[in-house]
């Protein structure tokens, strides 16, 4: 997924791999090349995303593994 404008263009990579019969690894690379003030915001936005990402994915984790769904 590439973002090629706005104020924080980057690219985000996202791998599956099987790990066992009931086991999936994803790995997820973010590359980003910020400039002006996205450069000095950067740190922030480095903690926001992967605050962001833990929490989507305790949110999917829920959702996969709720019976019934």
């Amino acid at each position: 997924m590439r973002t090629a404008s706005g104020p924080f263009p980057m690219e985000t990579t996202y791998e599956w791999e099987s790990v066992d019969a009931r086991s999936t690894r994803r790995m997820l690379r973010y590359r980003r090349n910020p400039a002006g003030f996205s450069r000095l915001a950067a740190p922030f936005m480095e903690f926001a995303m992967r605050r962001a990402n833990r929490k989507d994915l305790a949110r999917l984790k829920g959702i996969l593994e709720t019976p019934g769904r």
